[in-house]
Parts: structure tokens; sequence; C-alpha cells
């Protein structure tokens, strides 16, 4: 996984493809626990991290927040004590793309680090 998290986002136009139902299979497996689900129709990679305390989710969330700031690529995140939960789809195309997965094995990896 860690060549997987090297990796960076491409940039998205709207008219950018979605990810096809084998490549969710194949990269599914490079972020195993993450769920895809459908919300408002669209596909997204959705996990939840917990934590001891407010501020360990807290200090998580802002870590994910410079992860997705430095790629320009965005999540929804939850925070709440004890958990985070975390939300990646590629709204300019309504759904999943490569870099949605390329951001969850970054949030990872950044939960990993938290020790």
């Amino acid at each position: 996984m860690s060549e997987f998290t090297e990796q960076h986002c491409e940039a998205c136009s709207a008219d950018a493809p979605r990810v096809t139902g084998e490549e969710k299979q194949a990269l599914s497996k490079e972020v195993p626990g993450w769920d895809i689900v459908k919300v408002g129709g669209e596909e997204q990679l959705c996990k939840e991290f917990k934590f001891k305390n407010f501020v360990n989710a807290l200090a998580f969330t802002n870590k994910v927040g410079e992860l997705a700031e430095a790629e320009d690529h965005h999540p929804a995140i939850l925070l709440e004590y004890g958990k985070v939960a975390v939300s990646w789809w590629t709204h300019t195309i309504g759904g999943l793309h490569k870099n949605d997965f390329i951001m969850a094995a970054r949030t990872d990896s950044a939960y990993g680090d938290r020790q």
C-alpha cells in the first residue's frame, strides 16, 4: 500500500470518467475497511476512525484537512467525541475516481501515524 499512498491526485474535469466496476474492485483492495456507499445517488468511499478523546479526533481531522488541501481534493468529515467519519468522492463527476482511493489510502496512513 505504501506505493499507493505516494501517488498524487490528478486534476478532474466534469467529463472525467468515474471508476468502472472492475477498477473499483481492484482499487478497493488498496483501501481495506472503506465502504462504498451511495449518498444522494453518488457513490462515496466512507470510513469511521476511533479515538480516545475529542482532542485526538480533532488532531486527525486537521491532518486529513492538510492532506486534502495539499491535493486540492476535499472530503466530507464528521468530527465527534472519539470518532471521525471521512467520506471521499469526486464532486465534479458525482462519484468515484481513482483520486478518492488515493486519498482514502493517505487517510489510513495518517491514522496509522497518529501513534
